[in-house]
């Protein structure tokens, strides 16, 4: 059953060595995503479960051990999913955040795997797939990377968009309060106009959470380069 969870956004950005001069932008996502991650250390979960968007190979699950780096955006720096063994395959970008915030909060609780989940991944099976996570052990919790929409300024990556705002206030608003059905009610196809890289977590997240009664609270949102950032937690 899900007993807690901490929903952060995913851009590399978020990682200092990356950011550069940029990093203070970042400051206080930083430090509410600091705050989310200790809220799942909080409660004493039997199984962690990082998930995220990713592009294939990403996609499908990553376990312990697993490792990301972000030698792709100029940083030689390197994270891994837990301790464990090296796997074959590299944690896509979403996952490799989560790996770091997790390395960054000193993350001892729980075993902890990922899982890269397609976004175009329809509705009724992120909420098939997230029932399957909050089943697999006693106390699941999970750590849900995605970003909101791309398109709230003319220099986001996605341009300027007037849907992009009310988008992110719709799923900031469902994030805050966990309101699942909310979170259900996210259009699949505006989402994808909108380049929203979370959707499909989010409604996972919807999924696992279903029947659970927790309690949800926002602690960011904001869009400083354009993109839809929210950090929430639940427990």
């Amino acid at each position: 059953m899900l007993v807690a969870a901490a929903v952060c956004p995913c851009p590399p950005l978020l990682v200092p060595e990356v950011a550069g001069g940029a990093a203070p932008e970042m400051d206080a996502a930083r430090a509410a995503c600091y705050d989310a991650v200790g809220v799942l250390a909080a409660a004493r979960p039997d199984q962690l479960y990082v998930i995220g968007p990713a592009e294939q190979p990403g996609r499908g699950p990553h376990p312990q051990g697993a490792r990301g780096s972000f030698a792709g955006f100029g940083v030689p720096l390197e994270v891994s999913l837990g301790k464990g063994e090296p796997a074959k395959r590299e944690l896509p970008p979403s996952l490799t955040v989560g790996a770091w915030l997790l390395e960054r909060t000193d993350w001892t609780g729980c075993p902890v795997e990922g899982l890269g989940i397609g976004e175009p991944l329809a509705r009724s099976r992120c909420v098939e797939t997230g029932r399957e996570l909050a089943a697999a052990a006693d106390r699941v919790a999970l750590l849900v990377m995605g970003d909101g929409s791309n398109c709230r300024t003319l220099k986001a990556p996605g341009y300027f968009d007037d849907r992009a705002a009310a988008f992110d206030a719709q799923a900031a608003r469902a994030l805050g309060t966990a309101d699942t059905t909310a979170l259900l009610s996210l259009d699949e196809e505006l989402a994808y106009e909108l380049k929203a890289a979370g959707r499909s977590s989010w409604q996972t997240l919807a999924g696992a959470a279903e029947g659970t009664g927790l309690a949800g609270r926002l602690l960011y949102d904001d869009a400083p380069y354009g993109v839809g950032y929210m950090v929430a937690s639940w427990s």
